[in-house]
């Protein structure tokens, strides 16, 4: 089977990505993430089944992010469009880490666990297109 996407959250995934085939192999990198070390809580995940741009990066990125504490996550998409990140109910500002690197979001973007694997999942099924069973909000430098 084929890889729909990889996804590089842990320090050996620099030249190594995790490959996503399915969505079980999706709840296993959000339990991944929950379970590991706090300063790796953070995916980048791209999708194989969109084109390269002619620099051969990828045009597009969702990084997901999880709080193991208060069981709940973020999701963010970067493409031609803009970069936008999901709209939630908690008013704090969050802090998540890739690989031991410190990122913030926005006030009010953390939604439940179960809308993080929902999301992703429909990433990886749509073929790397934001996911629509989330609201989003646009990030603003």
């Amino acid at each position: 089977m084929q890889a729909r996407a990889e996804a590089r959250y842990r320090w050996d995934h620099g030249e190594r990505p995790a490959l996503l085939h399915t969505t079980e192999e999706v709840d296993s990198l959000i339990d991944s993430l929950l379970s590991g070390p706090v300063y790796e809580n953070l995916a980048q995940i791209h999708s194989l089944e969109r084109d390269s741009m002619p620099s051969g990066f990828p045009d597009h990125e969702l990084l997901v992010g999880v709080d193991r504490d208060l069981q709940v996550g973020i999701l963010t998409y970067l493409d031609s469009s803009g970069n936008v990140v999901t709209l939630g109910s908690l008013g704090r500002s969050p802090v998540y880490y890739f690989q031991g690197h410190m990122t913030e979001f926005p006030a009010n973007s953390e939604i439940s666990i179960d809308l993080v694997r929902r999301g992703v999942k429909e990433f990886l099924s749509s073929g790397g297109l934001r996911p629509t069973c989330v609201q989003w909000q646009a990030v603003h430098p």
